[in-house]
C-alpha cells in the first residue's frame, strides 16, 4: 500500500515538474510578447516605446504586472459580483490549460493523448463563455453589447477552424498532436494546405480578437468592449489570457502546417539545431506577423466581419475539405501518421 501511494505521488510530482516547464516559459513569453507588441508598434508609428523602466525597457512587464497588483479592483454596484471576479479567471485559465496537449518536442507534452485535437476543440468552445459572463456580470450595456459581439464572432470562425482541422486530419489520419507533426517529415502541410494555412491564421486573428477583427474591443463605439468595467487585476488576466491564446494559436499554426519541432524540409544542417529552439522559432514567426497585421490593417466593419466568415471562409473551407478527401480516394493514399 505504502508502495502504491509513493508510486502515485511521484506521478504527480513529475506531472507538476511537466506543467511548469510548459506554463512558466509561456507566461514569460506572454509578458515580453506584450512588450515586443509595444516595441513594433512604436517603430511603425516613429516612437520609442517603452524604454524607461529597466535596460531598453525590459523591465516594463514586470512594472506593469506590479502596477496591476498594487490597484483596486472596483466592482460596480450592480454587477453580479461572483460572476464578474469568476469570468476573468475563467478566460486565463482555459487559456493555460490548453497548452496540456502541445507537444513543443517528439512526446514532450504533458499529456500526450490520442484526442489532442478535441481536447482543444472544447477548450476553445468553453472560451466563449468567459467573454459572455464578463459582459452580462458588468450591468452595462457597452460590455454586454461588446461580449454579444464576441460571441458571434468567435462561434463564426471557429467553424471555419473546425473544417480547415479536418481537412489536415484527413491527410494524417490521427488525432494526435504528435502523430500531425510526424506526418511532416518530408512536406509541411503549409504547402499542399496552402488555401486552409491562410483560411486557418486569418480564422485564428478573428478568434483571439486581434486586430483586423478586435470589434469586441472597439473603442471607438463600445469603450472596451466586455471588460470595460474591468480593472487592477481582473483587467490583466483578460489581457494575459488574450496573449496566451495568442501564443496557442500560432503554436497551432506551427503544429498542424509548419511541421511543429521539424527542421525545414529535413535538411541536414538544420536538423542539428534541437527541435524546442524550432518549435519557438516557428511560433514567434507567427506572432510577428499577428503583431505586424495589427499594425497595418484597418478594423473591418462588423458585416464585412460575419460576410467573411460565413461567406468566404465556410465555403472555401468545406470546399477545400471535399477536394482533400476525393483527391485522397482518387489517389489511393492512406493516411499513416509515423
Amino acid at each position: 500500500m505504502a508502495g502504491f501511494f509513493a508510486t502515485d505521488f511521484g506521478i504527480l510530482i513529475l506531472t507538476v515538474l511537466k506543467a511548469l516547464a510548459i506554463i512558466v516559459p509561456v507566461l514569460i513569453g506572454m509578458a515580453y510578447l506584450t512588450l515586443a507588441e509595444r516595441k513594433v508598434l512604436a517603430a511603425v508609428q516613429l516612437r520609442k516605446g517603452p524604454n524607461v523602466v529597466g535596460p531598453f525597457g525590459m523591465l516594463q512587464p514586470f512594472a506593469d504586472a506590479v502596477k496591476m497588483l498594487m490597484k483596486e479592483t472596483v466592482v460596480p454596484a450592480g454587477a453580479n459580483r461572483l460572476l464578474f471576479l469568476m469570468a476573468p479567471m475563467l478566460t486565463f485559465g482555459l487559456a493555460v490549460i490548453a497548452w496540456a496537449v502541445i507537444p513543443v518536442n517528439d512526446g514532450w507534452a504533458i499529456a500526450n493523448i490520442n484526442v489532442g485535437i478535441l481536447y482543444l476543440f472544447a477548450i476553445s468552445s468553453l472560451g466563449v463563455y468567459g467573454v459572455i459572463i464578463a459582459g452580462w456580470a458588468s450591468n452595462s450595456k457597452y460590455a454586454f453589447l461588446g461580449a454579444l459581439r464576441s460571441a458571434a464572432q468567435m462561434v463564426s470562425y471557429e467553424v471555419s477552424i473546425g473544417f480547415v482541422i479536418v481537412s489536415v486530419l484527413l491527410c494524417v489520419g490521427s488525432l494526435n498532436l504528435n502523430d500531425i507533426v510526424l506526418a511532416q517529415r518530408h512536406i509541411w502541410f503549409a504547402i499542399p494546405l496552402l488555401p486552409m494555412f491562410v483560411v486557418f491564421f486569418i480564422s485564428a486573428l478573428a478568434e483571439t480578437n486581434r486586430s483586423p477583427f478586435d470589434l469586441p474591443e472597439g473603442e471607438s463605439e463600445i469603450v472596451a468592449g466586455f471588460f470595460v468595467e474591468y480593472s487592477a487585476m481582473a483587467f490583466a488576466l483578460f489581457y494575459l489570457g488574450e496573449y496566451t491564446n495568442m501564443i496557442l494559436m500560432s503554436a497551432l499554426t506551427t503544429i498542424l502546417f509548419l511541421g511543429g519541432w521539424l527542421a525545414p524540409f529535413g535538411v541536414v544542417p538544420f536538423t542539428w539545431i534541437p527541435g524546442p529552439l524550432w518549435f519557438i522559432a516557428k511560433i514567434v514567426l507567427c506572432l510577428t506577423v499577428f503583431i505586424w497585421v495589427r499594425a497595418t490593417f484597418p478594423r473591418y466593419r462588423y458585416d464585412q466581419l460575419m460576410r467573411l466568415g460565413w461567406k468566404v471562409f465556410l465555403p472555401l473551407s468545406l470546399a477545400w475539405l471535399i477536394i482533400t478527401a476525393g483527391a485522397l480516394m482518387l489517389f489511393g493514399w492512406l493516411p499513416r501518421a509515423a
